[in-house]
């Protein structure tokens, strides 16, 4: 297995979601509907990514991991492990709940899992914020007065975010989005959040939103006082690294390439702006004549026994996440 795979979205209705995922990525959504979240690549019991094109089309990632877990992440991956990833598009039409999840330490206790996550913002409107962390000095105690109060808004930690910023938001940091931001989020497979304050909104059935105070309150860390985030810049590097993943951003002007080769890692390639032609190296000193195109919005699994050369189309920027295929701890 040495060909890059493409998934099949998963549109995700949203109280806070909207259109933008048809209007700046071009994609075709369920009619009617207000989609906050397209997950991506996901390896869940109750969500699968299935592959869209090729021999393996139809198949869910669950099964291709089960058959061809060497080629796909490498030697010494077990076969029954999930995919430690999951990618997710965010249409965030309006302001998300402040949420936490919980850190590695407490997750079990709290029957949850810990979830690092990368928010990449891939347009924003004007005066868009993003709340990470707690404004500085402020205390447990107090923030749990502002809960009853309804004065949390002077207990985060906002900012202005633009187009290619990026921010890296660990397990125990409490954080929110704000209205009128589109975001790759690229994060640790999990899927437990703990609100614990929704700005008196009510869900997509007119009740109230489930909150979780007293998970919320036993995971934030209360050290944690305003974060920056990593601005956007014209060049390549890493945009962030811990002990779950790396993400690199590639940026190419038209008709530059990469060569990425087999046997180094798995990878995911996320096309953030531009386009690329992704042509899997069969063998060396040959290539596929002209390749997948990717276009604004792609992310695929390329595969640890394919190698692939990324030819940009014009300015274009990519992320590659990576350093996520160690074997997990049984």
């Amino acid at each position: 297995m040495r060909e890059l795979l493409r998934f099949q979205p998963l549109y995700q209705e949203r109280v806070w979601g909207g259109r933008a995922l048809e209007s700046a990525l071009g994609r075709r959504l369920p009619a009617h509907s207000a989609i906050g979240e397209s997950w991506e690549l996901v390896d869940r019991p109750e969500a699968q990514s299935v592959v869209e094109q090729g021999p393996l089309a139809g198949q869910s990632l669950r099964a291709v991991l089960a058959k061809h877990s060497a080629d796909i992440m490498g030697p010494g991956w077990p076969a029954g492990a999930p995919f430690p990833i999951l990618v997710k598009w965010l249409d965030c039409r309006e302001r998300l709940s402040l949420q936490v999840h919980p850190p590695a330490a407490l997750a079990a206790e709290l029957h949850g899992e810990p979830k690092t996550e990368n928010w990449y913002i891939a347009h924003s409107a004007p005066a868009a914020e993003l709340i990470v962390g707690l404004r500085r000095g402020v205390t447990q105690a107090q923030f749990e007065r502002a809960i009853t109060d309804h004065s949390l808004e002077q207990c985060v930690h906002h900012f202005p975010v633009a187009a290619g910023d990026s921010i890296l938001v660990h397990s125990g940091q409490v954080h929110a989005i704000d209205a009128g931001s589109l975001i790759l989020e690229i994060q640790q497979n999990s899927d437990t959040t703990y609100r614990v304050y929704d700005w008196g909104r009510v869900g997509l059935d007119g009740l109230p939103r489930q909150l979780h105070v007293a998970q919320s309150l036993r995971s934030i860390d209360w050290t944690d006082f305003e974060p920056s985030p990593l601005r956007a810049a014209p060049t390549s590097g890493v945009i962030a690294d811990c002990g779950e993943f790396r993400i690199r951003r590639l940026v190419l002007g038209a008709g530059e390439r990469v060569h990425l080769r087999a046997g180094e890692q798995p990878r995911i390639l996320s096309v953030v702006s531009g386009a690329v032609r992704a042509a899997s190296e069969n063998s060396p000193g040959t290539r596929a004549p002209q390749g997948s195109r990717l276009g604004r919005g792609e992310n695929v699994l390329l595969p640890y026994a394919g190698a692939f050369t990324l030819a940009a189309e014009s300015t274009t920027i990519l992320l590659l996440t990576e350093n996520f295929s160690a074997a997990p701890t049984p």
